[in-house]
């Protein structure tokens, strides 16, 4: 049974028609917006017209604005779509996970590795033969790491100040010195001055080497002064080496660790550098045995031992670029000039096959230190 309708008069049902005109107009706009945007709209029943108060005669009363009132009351509950991402895509997120094809995934093959090898790989295998890549630290090509003994340093406080200082008169006087002295005097004539200090020192070679018990080697130092100093002018040319009379340099300070002095404390000594206290006392048994500080002219020793300084100074230049980057100095010398020293002085019965070889770098006696010969001042003067 349908419901008794209530007719309105002209006057209000003009407003009303309107209302509902609006209210259709702005679902149909809301809908095709959401075509296109996928916007979220909560959108409400049109809201029917509140039916006018009846009088009391029973006649309705126009509801006057109530109908405008109801356009913009469902035109402000039509709500816009989120700008980013929408309520569409979290209510579906929500109902709908995401799930990802595992087949689509890809591994680092280095990660796993158990997996295969690439084509990559194989490629290399198979031109390389498969072998482990070059490790520096396990090249059998290399030579054997020399065993270096622990330094005997309880002075090591006067040791490194004194180092300071002879660092200071090196920067200031000596290292200067030595690059004039390359820069001016020619080639030659350093080879001949570095000929002429190295035959006067054969002597002391003989007489060690003697004392130690090498007769062989105290020979072929007798014979390459005698060569040297003849047909060599005074040493300044080598014959001897073209003879094949083998150069070794040998001092008390060997004998005496030949002689079972083999551990001795570490010492700086002013202006001559590294020594010990067994190298000390060699020096002295040294200093009566040198042709040079039998010159009791001091007008011509003293130049000649300032020479002899500068030119073992020049030998040192080399090894200036190595000790520039040293995290410590002191240490550096020290622990390099203690193991050049033991070969010095056990290289002997290494060669022999006693203990383990030394690599050839350290065979090389050509590495020079300050000679008792060139020490202005020695106990043993008169």
């Amino acid at each position: 049974m349908r419901p008794h309708a209530i007719d309105l008069p002209a006057h209000a049902a003009g407003p009303l028609r309107r209302a509902r005109a609006l209210a259709l107009g702005l679902l149909l706009a809301a809908g095709a917006s959401g075509c296109t945007s996928t916007p979220a709209v909560r959108a409400e029943p049109p809201a029917v017209a509140a039916t006018p108060p009846a009088s009391a005669d029973g006649v309705a009363v126009a509801a006057g604005p109530t109908a405008p009132t109801t356009a913009t009351t469902l035109a402000t509950e039509i709500e816009p779509a989120d700008a980013t991402s929408g309520s569409t895509t979290a209510e579906f997120a929500a109902t709908e996970p995401l799930t990802v094809d595992p087949d689509l995934t890809t591994a680092d093959p280095a990660a796993d590795p158990t997996a295969a090898p690439t084509q990559a790989e194989l490629d290399f295998a198979a031109i390389y033969g498969g072998q482990d890549p070059y490790n520096p630290v396990a090249d059998p090509t290399l030579p054997q790491p020399t065993p270096v003994a622990e330094t005997y340093d309880p002075w090591q406080r006067y040791n490194r100040q004194m180092h300071r200082f002879n660092n200071l008169v090196d920067r200031s006087i000596a290292r200067p010195l030595a690059r004039a002295y390359v820069a001016v005097v020619p080639r030659p004539v350093r080879l001949g001055v570095r000929n002429f200090f190295s035959n006067l020192g054969q002597p002391v070679s003989a007489v060690n080497a003697l004392l130690q018990g090498k007769p062989k080697q105290a020979a072929h130092a007798i014979g390459r002064f005698a060569l040297n100093t003849t047909l060599g002018i005074g040493g300044i040319f080598d014959p001897a080496s073209d003879a094949k009379l083998s150069r070794r340099s040998e001092d008390f300070g060997q004998t005496l660790g030949i002689w079972g002095w083999e551990k001795s404390r570490y010492v700086e000594l002013p202006l001559f550098g590294p020594r010990t206290v067994r190298d000390v006392f060699g020096m002295i048994g040294d200093a009566p045995l040198s042709p040079l500080r039998q010159v009791n002219d001091d007008a011509t020793r003293i130049p000649l031992q300032g020479l002899q300084l500068v030119d073992v100074r020049t030998q040192l230049l080399a090894t200036d670029s190595l000790r520039a980057g040293a995290a410590d100095d002191y240490a550096l010398v020290r622990d390099a000039w203690m193991q050049r020293r033991d070969y010095q002085i056990f290289g002997d019965r290494v060669e022999e096959g006693e203990d383990v070889a030394l690599p050839e770098y350290m065979r090389d006696d050509s590495l020079p230190i300050v000679p008792a010969a060139a020490v202005p001042v020695m106990p043993t003067d008169g």
